[in-house]
């Protein structure tokens, strides 16, 4: 059964369209997609490998958590529910705004991070999207960019995201 996503203008307005996941997009037409970088006291970050038979980087590790936002969700919402699907994690984003929004050509992609000391034990992983997780520095994510096992995101994106996870922002006022 096809999952149904919400379609945005340029600027990020609901157009009361929706589309399947998947479809190519009308022109004009954009999907929200949210990533969550869950950090832990020692500074690193929850990273999982994707499963083998994925349809988007099977096989290729990431940050803890990536998915396409559905049909009704809101930013915070879709962060919620893809953390609880894919790791089994309960973490609440109600008072969260995403770190960095990445506009893509598709879309808009929110990254939030946590800062969380999460034990293997507690995750449940979703078995059809997620193969294993660990933790994982900053120069360890580059170099598995850098020998290609990690989706290829840019490494300004990386630093900043470990830079970001004790902020609330880019000012320091």
């Amino acid at each position: 059964m096809a999952e149904i996503i919400d379609l945005y203008t340029v600027d990020r307005e609901l157009t009361g369209k929706t589309a399947n996941r998947g479809d190519k997009l009308e022109k004009g037409t954009y999907r929200m997609v949210v990533h969550v970088c869950i950090f832990n006291s020692r500074g690193e970050m929850l990273i999982q490998k994707r499963a083998d038979d994925i349809v988007r980087w099977p096989s290729y590790w990431d940050v803890s958590v990536g998915g396409g936002a559905s049909a009704g969700d809101t930013s915070r919402m879709a962060a919620e529910r893809e953390t609880a699907e894919e790791l089994g994690l309960s973490i609440d984003f109600s008072d969260r705004r995403p770190v960095i929004t990445v506009n893509f050509s598709e879309g808009f992609d929110d990254f939030y991070t946590v800062e969380k000391d999460i034990s293997f034990e507690d995750l449940h992983l979703q078995k059809e999207e997620v193969a294993t997780a660990k933790w994982a520095s900053r120069e360890e994510i580059e170099d598995m960019i850098d020998d290609g096992s990690f989706i290829p995101y840019q490494k300004d994106l990386i630093g900043y995201l470990f830079f970001a996870r004790e902020r609330r922002g880019t000012w320091n006022l």
